[in-house]
């Protein structure tokens, strides 16, 4: 509530300041897409190329939970032709500013609507900690692009908007879609090789759980210290001990954190156990380094193949 009620004060200031919604700078000759989060920044780009113009509103190394729009990314939002979000909980923001302007020539795709989205579920070793959170009905889990042949739906939907608003170009998307959904197939059938060749199906998080879709995906079986990208910062002690015995009794060779974590759960458990600690990224948002460098999804998702071969084997 404290969020919605600072972005109503945000877009009062703007248009006390302006008057009316600020006209779209010069034109470019392109057309200007809005990506809230990095994994709908990087399949626009791998759809797009430099054919569009590009925003991505969350800053690179930056927690998308708690991210803020500034003014000027209203602003963007506002005077953009196609923006993508995800729908869940941590873009709530997003309604109150959407309905705040004339969105009748904008096309918008929300993530979480591109697939079948299902409950964040609490995991076994959670019940006792989360009771609590059990009142009234489940939160959809938001992160719908962790497993491939979602990010295929998603990827298709994004296709399609930019077509329509900008046909002059449709073909070159339509084309570099085709050759981007071929890339998510072979990713696909990599982790569907390591979970059909693998000893164990059983994987551990010293840490958050944004993996719902991607373990419902190739039949892992999850154990994580919060659930879904808790705001939670400690585990309880039953938690945490219920980890360290899991690890032990099936003897896994590794615990995974998840990226831009301070990783202090993870190495905790590591500890406790000899377990090898790694990282299995949800492609949230990435370091600015990496963004720099030109780190797409694929690159990020063909490491977790290898991460994940060494958690199961």
């Amino acid at each position: 509530m404290k969020k919605l009620a600072l972005f109503g004060m945000i877009l009062i200031l703007l248009l006390a300041g302006c008057g009316t919604i600020a006209p779209k700078p010069q034109d470019s000759g392109k057309i200007s897409v809005v990506a809230t989060v990095f994994a709908p920044y990087d399949f626009t780009r791998a759809i797009a190329g430099d054919l569009v113009d590009l925003t991505m509103l969350l800053p690179p190394a930056a927690e998308s939970h708690s991210f803020e729009p500034t003014p000027r990314d209203i602003t963007k939002i506002q005077q953009c032709d196609v923006f993508l979000y995800v729908g869940g909980d941590s873009d709530a923001w997003v309604g109150s500013i959407l309905e705040s302007f004339d969105t009748s020539k904008m096309k918008i795709i929300t993530l979480m609507d591109c697939v079948e989205a299902v409950p964040e579920e609490l995991l076994p070793g959670m019940e006792e900690e989360e009771e609590a959170e059990e009142e009234g009905e489940a939160e959809l889990d938001e992160h719908v692009w962790t497993s491939p042949r979602n990010a295929k739906l998603i990827v298709q939907k994004i296709a399609d908007a930019l077509c329509a608003a900008d046909a002059a170009n449709a073909n070159a998307y339509r084309q570099n879609t085709q050759t981007y959904l071929a890339q998510l197939d072979a990713l696909d059938a990599k982790f569907q090789a390591v979970a059909d060749t693998a000893v164990r199906k059983t994987v551990v998080f010293g840490d958050r759980f944004p993996f719902r879709y991607f373990a419902d995906a190739y039949g892992l079986e999850c154990f994580a210290a919060f659930p879904g990208c808790s705001t939670e910062t400690e585990p309880s002690a039953n938690t945490v001990k219920f980890l360290i015995d899991k690890i032990k009794s099936e003897k896994l060779p590794v615990v995974f954190h998840i990226e831009l974590s301070n990783e202090a759960m993870a190495d905790t458990i590591a500890e406790a156990t000899g377990a090898k600690v790694l990282l299995l990224h949800a492609c949230h948002n990435i370091t600015l380094a990496d963004f720099n460098a030109g780190r797409t999804y694929l690159d990020i998702m063909n490491d977790n193949v290898t991460a994940l071969k060494e958690a199961l084997n």
